[in-house]
């Protein structure tokens, strides 16, 4: 492709090469090939434009750099992470502008209401890619996810997938990490679905303030918003945008949707949704007050689209979860086991409020928090799940590069009078093996904050660790 080409679009400081054609773009040292366009891009830990001479050596046809660094073959831009999602997107044809685009953002809730929306969609006869934590799906074709949101070269390579294979809509989780680092810049969403905002990220963001505002960014992106204005966050995510605003509620009449007469189960929720000239029951499968939330957005969502009411509620009716979000595993015993990745202080309130509101039994719960990411929620968790259960086992997250006991004494910190009796445990199996013989008759016993994840991060790398297999083999032995 022409470099003229590839750069196009991008707002460059410096002369363009009027000739030359370029094999790849990338930001990676160890992709470099020859005429390929290296993009230089500033993180926190790692500065790209170190590696810009060594890029000309390797024989790359042009240099991406936001300033001038005197060397040949550079092009200077004034945002290198703008330049490389504009790049990534002309390399492969442009194929986001011919999906409709419809993005979720919030702490809680994302993959769920993809999930839900995809399957609504799937169930009238519209093919759908779905982008986010759990997997990457075009059409019923599933791929790896690495990140909630890819990198712009991933990304692109999964629209143009989704292009070829004839999906007319994608449904993907937009993080406020992608947002900050511009992943999917230049790109106009049909719709964009906030759900909730609560504390996360704040080591990667430094404020809750910042971290509202990277999810604000979605919003000047979209055509139409679909807002919980529940959440006390809401205006500010279209404060100051030109989108349309659809808001949903179960507190306020006032809203655009609202709903009534809501119905908590263990087997799932139920509610009437109410909008101005319509009303119709949900059924969905998940129980939770979020589960309501969650199932608006999808359902809203849906309807806005174009997709008749009544087909959306009768493919509600139908669609389950997700895997790692209230999953219960199989085990025939006489008490229930459930994996949810549940890992923020909102999203364990969440859930333990959930089994709270229909288990006969107690609540034990074995949660820890993953190493390297926010200190501050870990103490506010203690306290959450040692004033909601009935028995609090901390454990081991993904620990990376920090020692287990020391983050475990974080969340015990928070522990001032607890509800629960509280054991620590730092090796996370023999914490749920701890939680199984725990369990009686009619007893819930929730393993948080892994949810979907086949692995763990320890401090010498990944290791594959499935808590299903994890319960299965404790109770194997049993």
């Amino acid at each position: 492709m022409k470099i003229g080409e590839v750069i196009f679009g991008v707002k460059t400081l410096s002369e363009v090469p009027a000739t030359g054609d370029i094999s790849t773009v990338t930001d990676k040292t160890d992709k470099i090939t020859k005429d390929c366009a290296f993009v230089c891009i500033e993180g926190k830990r790692f500065d790209g434009h170190s590696f810009a001479q060594q890029a000309v050596d390797a024989g790359a046809a042009v240099v991406i750099t936001q300033r001038d660094l005197g060397i040949k073959r550079q092009i200077i831009v004034d945002d290198t992470r703008k330049a490389y999602s504009l790049m990534c997107a002309n390399l492969f044809g442009r194929p986001a502008e011919k999906l409709k685009l419809i993005g979720v953002t919030g702490t809680n809730g994302k993959t769920t209401t993809c999930f839900l929306l995809k399957g609504i969609l799937d169930a009238n006869g519209e093919k759908t890619g779905l982008i986010g934590t759990v997997k990457n799906m075009v059409g019923d074709e599933e791929y790896p996810a690495n990140l909630t949101t890819p990198d712009p070269m991933e990304l692109q390579e999964l629209f143009a997938r989704m292009v070829e294979a004839g999906c007319k809509y994608c449904v993907m989780e937009v993080s406020s990490q992608a947002l900050s680092q511009q992943r999917v810049y230049g790109m106009r969403f049909e719709e964009a679905i906030f759900t909730n905002l609560t504390r996360e990220h704040l080591d990667y963001h430094g404020s809750f303030e910042n971290y509202r505002e990277a999810k604000h960014i979605l919003f000047t992106q979209s055509k139409t918003a679909i807002i919980n204005v529940d959440d006390g966050s809401a205006e500010s995510m279209v404060e100051g945008t030109d989108c349309k605003v659809i808001t949903f509620s179960t507190k306020r009449d006032s809203a655009h949707y609202t709903a009534k007469n809501i119905n908590l189960k263990i087997s799932g929720v139920e509610y009437e949704l109410v909008a101005q000239g319509i009303i119709g029951r949900v059924h969905f499968k998940v129980p939770g007050l979020f589960s309501v939330y969650n199932s608006m957005g999808a359902a809203i969502c849906a309807v806005d689209l174009g997709i008749p009411f009544k087909s959306v509620l009768s493919a509600m009716a139908e669609l389950r979860g997700v895997p790692g979000r209230m999953e219960i595993v199989p085990t025939d015993t006489n008490y229930t086991v459930i994996i949810d990745y549940a890992h923020t202080p909102d999203a364990l309130e969440n859930v333990i409020k959930a089994i709270k509101g229909t288990a006969m039994g107690r609540i034990i719960t074995v949660f820890g928090c993953g190493g390297d990411r926010d200190r501050t929620k870990r103490p506010i968790m203690g306290k959450i799940v040692t004033e909601m259960s009935d028995i609090a086992i901390v454990t081991s997250d993904n620990p990376r590069s920090e020692d287990p006991e020391a983050i475990i004494a974080d969340i015990v910190a928070g522990i001032t009078r607890s509800r629960a009796t509280v054991y620590t445990v730092p090796d996370r199996t023999q914490a749920i093996e701890k939680a199984l013989n725990k369990a009686k008759a009619n007893d819930v016993v929730l393993l948080a904050g892994k949810g979907h994840e086949t692995y763990q991060i320890l401090n010498t790398g990944k290791i594959h660790y499935d808590e299903r297999e994890i319960v299965a083999n404790i109770l194997n032995k049993k």
